[in-house]
């Protein structure tokens, strides 16, 4: 029977069981689930700071250390959207930062002992995310000391798309072009008239001629279409969905894909 004698052999279980689980989730998972309920009994190993950033920046730098099984959780809150980037350097090559998302505790979306220890990606939730700190457990049981330099930058997500588009000719279009649409069950494809206004940060107004000569205009807010308008005699339903960078919009019996550079420019 394995024993976990502290909290650091417990925490390092855990990211083992949770590197297995992307490969082995329906094995590895239940494992996860039941480790976690026995885990409250060393949560107050966990030193908690808040990190906050000076008037004016979007970033910051740690200074610290950490000696045997100390854990430290830094906490950040931010916006789904936002781009994260976390590096750390340190003197102790058992010296790791793991990522866990906002209202959960052991299971990380970044494993420094994995993937090293630099981290950059959009955030999928809004929330206090944990950054935390910690020694291999070899490290931890012969009582190391780590000094590390811990460097934290949020900025908003797309940024290019902050700037200011031009006009195409006398419209208020920032781009105008053909976007593929078709019937709803037909394989056969035409090609639709559009025009978009961009707001930045994945927002904007895309204005669509469809095969039946009605204009609709779709609404995004945050990279997400939101529903439409148009001189329709009924409002049609309005679906919308994602795959990879291309957005599928349905529109009663049409629909239209709408590549992400029309709304985010590029």
């Amino acid at each position: 029977m394995l024993l976990l004698t502290s909290f650091m052999e417990l925490y390092q279980f855990l990211n083992f069981i949770t590197m297995v689980s992307n490969s082995y989730n329906k094995i590895a998972l239940p494992i996860v689930f039941a480790v976690l309920t026995i885990s409250n009994v060393f949560s107050q190993d966990i030193k908690t700071k808040r990190i906050q950033f000076e008037k004016g920046r979007s970033g910051s730098t740690i200074e610290a250390s950490i000696t045997g099984s100390e854990i430290v959780d830094y906490l950040l809150n931010v916006q789904e959207g936002q781009v994260l980037n976390v590096s750390m350097a340190t003197d102790n090559a058992a010296n790791y930062f793991n990522i866990m998302e906002p209202e959960e505790e052991y299971v990380a979306i970044f494993n420094g002992s994995v993937n090293e220890n630099m981290f950059e990606g959009i955030l999928k939730k809004s929330g206090d995310y944990r950054i935390r700190v910690y020694l291999m457990r070899s490290a931890a049981r012969r009582n190391e000391k780590a000094n590390y330099r811990l460097e934290v930058n949020v900025s908003p997500f797309e940024q290019k798309s902050q700037q200011v588009d031009a006009t195409v000719g006398n419209t208020n279009y920032n781009a105008t072009g053909k976007i593929p649409c078709q019937l709803e069950g037909s394989e056969s494809a035409k090609n639709c008239d559009f025009g978009v206004i961009r707001k930045g940060n994945g927002s904007g107004k895309v204005t669509i001629t469809g095969i039946d000569g009605v204009a609709r205009t779709i609404n995004f807010k945050n990279g997400k279409a939101t529903g439409y308008t148009g001189n329709d005699k009924k409002q049609e339903k309005f679906e919308a969905s994602k795959n990879a960078d291309l957005y599928i919009i349905d529109i009663g019996g049409e629909r239209y894909k709408i590549p992400e550079a029309v709304i985010y420019g590029g």
